[in-house]
């Protein structure tokens, strides 16, 4: 290979980790910053209110306008999972 089609391959190379790392590095900030969030979540689901919660909201007990996408059957189940999942890649590294 010769060194410009060498230089050009490289400057793909780096073209393409700088910008995995850099979005990387600013998911991980963002991560960081969510651990209380998800530390709330898995508390409120271990607790069991979120059941009651559930519950409440099937029996129309809740206002109709109000969000609850924290309510879906698997909305926060998947959310924790992922984020137990994600905690075992972090400590492969």
């Amino acid at each position: 290979m010769e060194r410009i089609e060498r230089i050009q391959q490289m400057e793909a190379h780096f073209d393409i980790a700088s910008e995995a790392v850099s979005k990387l590095y600013e998911a991980m900030r963002r991560y960081k910053k969510a651990q209380p969030s998800i530390k709330a979540l898995k508390h409120y689901f271990d607790k069991g209110e979120w059941v009651e919660d559930f519950e409440a909201d099937e029996k129309g007990l809740l206002p109709k306008d109000l969000k609850r996408g924290v309510l879906s059957e698997d909305g926060l189940w998947d959310l924790l999972a992922d984020d137990n999942d994600l905690k075992k890649l972090l400590k492969q590294r």
